[in-house]
């Protein structure tokens, strides 16, 4: 005769969980379900980290490449897609800042994009904010996607980046004011 089955033991494991204990485990194929649930998210985020359609292919695969080597490092603390989402910024900041050391060079907005922005104006506004936000200086651009759209406080910003919070502050302050003036053109 068994002994009392542990409450743990009663509660069905949801699916994403045991897909990603089989991956942690080695499946290919777990892994491959796991990734095709989250790369939209990843590749949106590395899009506009990046600006850059064909560096936000390079760096989503990148960022999945690297959750492959870490995966034995989620525990189930967290949501998945929280560690994930947390992972995936700092692959693309360590990977945007070691390329802009070897650049050496800053890329700057030197004239807003020819084509007026009108708000409501359809799909194509959009496009054309997508197309706006790609425009920002880097450091700009990095800091209104963390904070406008990903929802990241300054400090947390400060920390990934590795810059100070009142950085962060100015780059947001400054990618506002230069999208504030495309979208009125």
């Amino acid at each position: 005769m068994s002994g009392p089955v542990p409450a743990d033991a009663a509660r069905p494991v949801p699916l994403e969980l045991a897909r990603i204990r089989a991956a942690q485990a080695g499946d290919a194929n777990a892994f491959r379900a796991v990734y095709e649930a989250h790369v939209g998210r990843v590749r949106a985020l590395c899009l506009r980290l990046s600006g850059d359609s064909t560096r936000a292919d390079e760096l989503t695969q990148d960022v999945f490449v690297r959750v492959w080597e870490r995966l034995s490092t989620f525990r189930g603390e967290s949501a998945f897609g929280t560690w994930l989402h947390r992972l995936a910024v700092n692959e693309v900041l360590q990977t945007l800042r070691s390329a802009g050391r070897r650049e050496r060079r800053v890329a700057i907005m030197s004239e807003p994009p020819e084509t007026p922005i009108h708000a409501g104006a359809g799909p194509e506004a959009s496009m054309d904010l997508e197309q706006a936000i790609s425009g920002l200086p880097e450091g700009c651009r990095t800091v209104f996607v963390l904070h406008d759209v990903e929802g990241l406080r300054h400090e947390e910003i400060a920390s990934l980046t590795g810059t100070a919070v009142g950085t962060s502050k100015a780059h947001l302050f400054r990618a506002r004011r230069l999208l504030r003036a495309v979208l009125d053109r």
